[in-house]
């Protein structure tokens, strides 16, 4: 299910097919994302999941799949 919800989030927000998303999906290589983009994408995964990831914790989360397990950790 966070699974899901991630990958439209990311879907719709760097413009690729959900398809293509899977849980070793890097962000900065495989969606182009650079630290605007992460912002972004942090504040869009904080208000869907009411879930504060703070900046420390941002260096740590390279894939789709460390991004799910902090949701499902966290919330």
């Amino acid at each position: 299910m966070v699974l899901e919800k991630v990958k439209a989030i990311l879907a719709e927000q760097f413009d690729v097919e959900q398809d293509k998303i899977t849980v070793d999906t890097d962000l900065q290589e495989d969606l182009g994302a650079d630290s605007l983009d992460v912002v972004d994408l942090l504040m869009s995964i904080e208000d869907e999941f009411e879930v504060e990831v703070p900046d420390e914790e941002i260096e740590n989360i390279k894939t789709v799949g460390a991004l799910v397990s902090y949701i499902e950790a966290h919330s």
